[in-house]
């Protein structure tokens, strides 16, 4: 290294953004910035180069895909099974 030189990092994967964004395969690359929207067809370009679907699927640079992650239904939202039905115990009147 020269004297008059300072060493410099290269750049993270390219994203322009301060904090840079998450890389593509790190756990929380979903939190990317959006480089390009096509809501209109469903997906989105993330900057770090990841497709993330409205499903949440996911297709990685490198080609692989990611499942879309299903979230359970909230307990409010489980249909119950019908009650049993109650007789009445009451005497019938003649």
């Amino acid at each position: 290294m020269s004297a008059g030189s300072r060493a410099v990092s290269p750049p993270h994967h390219g994203c322009p953004h301060s904090p840079p964004c998450p890389t593509a395969d790190s756990a929380d690359r979903d939190a990317a910035r959006v480089a390009s929207q096509h809501w209109d067809q469903g997906w989105s370009l993330l900057c770090n180069g990841v497709i993330l679907f409205e499903d949440t699927g996911e297709i990685l640079p490198t080609g692989r895909t990611i499942e879309p992650r299903r979230t359970l239904p909230r307990v409010a939202c489980v249909p119950r099974p019908p009650a049993p039905r109650r007789t009445s115990q009451a005497p019938v009147s003649v």
